[in-house]
């Protein structure tokens, strides 16, 4: 028998984690990342670049109100964000395929303190947000498509991170 939402018990998350979105410009990638946000225990979302627009009607029914009690800042600068969170002892990951990308399951975490950068739905992470990464990683992938959409991407990248 299917366990109702009032019986659920959320797990407990051990982990800081901080997920950076640059200039994630779709509403309803913007709602599915306050979701996931919800469903992963993070701490707090940042939105580099794109403001999310939290009376969207597509914002809203994709996030299921979690827009209403996840934290979420806005911000222009991407290295000054990082860079406060890195001054915590945040250790920095980018989820992007570049030629010296790591496979996720092989990223050498040692921290607690995780903070995940995720770019825009068509041009990725940006150059200057890479170089503040301390890792950057991928998802191994088995098709001919080198890339998948930015919140089932996160969604992989967080359950992973989880993991560790």
């Amino acid at each position: 028998m299917q366990s109702t939402h009032d019986h659920y018990t959320p797990a407990q998350q051990h982990k800081e984690i901080v997920l950076v979105c640059e200039h994630i410009l779709s509403p309803a990638n913007q709602g599915a990342l306050f979701r996931l946000a919800d469903a992963f225990g993070i701490q707090e979302l940042i939105f580099i670049g794109a403001a999310p627009d939290i009376t969207s009607s597509r914002l809203k029914k994709t996030a299921r109100s979690t827009q209403e009690y996840v934290s979420y800042s806005t911000t222009l600068e991407s290295k000054d964000a990082v860079q406060a969170y890195k001054n915590k002892g945040f250790e920095c990951v980018a989820l992007e395929i570049t030629q010296d990308s790591t496979p996720l399951s092989q990223l050498p975490i040692t921290t607690q303190k995780l903070l995940l950068l995720i770019g825009n739905e068509n041009q990725g992470i940006s150059e200057e947000l890479l170089q503040q990464a301390d890792y950057t990683s991928h998802i191994k992938m088995y098709g001919h498509n080198s890339s998948m959409n930015v919140a089932q991407a996160a969604a992989i990248a967080l359950y992973q991170l989880c993991e560790y």
